[in-house]
């Protein structure tokens, strides 16, 4: 079993950053995708930034390119998502989760959730 638990949601406003992390615990973990998606209220989770745990290739939303950078450390286990130029569209609770296939981006291909984290962009 994996859990999976986010961090480092918050209120920013429009422009900020923020600085998510999903720290991996359990049996040995190694998977080999790892992503970060979000939910806004009343619409669909959707897929936000994923990478190859092996390697580090990683893929994006086009809606985030340019603005958001997702990275692992392999040593400790997490996997971060640094959001910048966050507009108030970006607002969502954000999830991470690990998938045991490569190159994932729908929802049905990941294996394990955290339980998310809040962030809210005022205008």
């Amino acid at each position: 079993q994996v859990q999976l638990v986010e961090s480092g949601g918050g209120l920013v406003q429009t422009g900020g950053s923020l600085r998510l992390s999903c720290a991996a615990s359990g049996r040995t973990f190694s998977p080999p995708t790892m992503g970060w998606f979000r939910q806004a209220p009343g619409k669909e989770r959707e897929f936000v930034a994923g990478i190859k745990w092996s390697g580090g290739s990683v893929y994006y939303a086009d809606s985030v390119k340019g603005r958001f950078t997702i990275s692992r450390d392999n040593a400790k286990n997490t996997v971060y998502l640094q959001m910048n130029s966050l507009k108030p569209e970006d607002t969502a609770v954000y999830y991470c989760a690990s998938s045991r296939r490569l190159g994932q981006q729908l929802v049905s291909g990941y294996d394990y959730w955290g339980q998310g984290t809040q962030v809210t962009v005022s205008s």
